[in-house]
């Protein structure tokens, strides 16, 4: 089994690459996706040409890098719909819901409204759930092209710009900017919000100030990939929840902690220093006339 220094891929169409089953290579041959995508086939990129990597190895890490991996056994709806409503209640998930603010324009769509409905089938309540993978920096596609045209199940790949995840872009591109947009939209409602997310992702945010579960406007769930020697799969876990109010939380990801202006002023100088000995001569519009 290769190394996870020497491979950046954790799984190939729901199989990690190592495993070389009848079943794996049956969905690996036609391109499908184990993990409710929308069509039978996977569409991540490109519908005709997909790059199916549900995960990447990063140390001894394997990161979530599409969001529709995070479905497995639709775990993160039935919690996402534990932590808003007692058991018993009546639910379902509608996905891709647009959302519009006052003005009628567009906030975006919401991956889940999990929706709370009575024995008439009219809505009485929902919450939002949204679902973060991570984004990748480098190449992951000739990685990728390079084991589905040769399946093996000691993999190596040690090409230029190596794949890694981007968890700052994750969160300031995406994650961050949907939270304050969409997820202002339901705090006004008065409605709880879910986040479903990895746990090394989440890691990756400033501490967030915790509260109760009942006090909670978002609830963070924490997934995980664990490895079954038995079967040769990763199966998500979910391996913690956190509960945070609203403004906190959000104002906690969005405001940094400043370094020491000294330093910065420091570093200013050193560039002008840089700036004043290198400069060629000069002459003043006066003096060429």
């Amino acid at each position: 089994m290769a190394t996870n220094k020497d491979n950046p891929i954790a799984e190939i169409f729901g199989f990690p690459t190592e495993n070389m089953s009848q079943k794996a290579m049956y969905y690996r041959e036609n391109r499908l996706c184990p993990f409710h995508n929308r069509y039978p086939n996977c569409t991540k990129d490109k519908a005709d040409d997909p790059l199916g990597v549900c995960s990447v190895n990063h140390g001894t890490d394997k990161v979530i890098t599409c969001p529709s991996r995070f479905r497995e056994d639709w775990m993160i709806l039935k919690n996402a719909a534990d932590f808003v409503w007692p058991k018993g209640t009546k639910w379902t998930a509608l996905p891709e819901i647009k959302l519009n603010d006052a003005s009628g324009q567009s906030a975006g769509n919401i991956d889940y409204v999990i929706a709370q409905y009575d024995d008439n089938g009219c809505i009485v309540d929902f919450a939002s759930l949204e679902v973060q993978g991570v984004y990748i920096s480098g190449n992951l596609r000739k990685p990728f092209q390079e084991y589905i045209n040769s399946p093996s199940a000691d993999f190596h790949w040690k090409g230029r710009n190596y794949p890694h995840p981007d968890y700052l872009s994750s969160s300031r591109k995406r994650l961050i900017p949907q939270m304050l947009y969409k997820g202002g939209i339901f705090k006004a409602w008065s409605k709880k919000q879910c986040v479903a997310i990895q746990k090394s992702f989440f890691d990756t945010l400033p501490v967030l100030p915790q509260t109760t579960r009942k006090k909670a406007d978002i609830a963070w769930f924490l997934y995980d990939l664990s490895y079954d020697t038995i079967d040769k799969q990763c199966h998500l876990v979910h391996v913690d929840t956190i509960y945070t109010e609203f403004q906190p939380a959000l104002q906690k990801v969005i405001f940094t902690n400043p370094g020491n202006v000294a330093d910065f002023i420091s570093v200013l100088q050193g560039k002008l220093d840089e700036k004043l000995t290198n400069s060629p001569e000069t002459h003043s519009v006066f003096e060429l006339i």
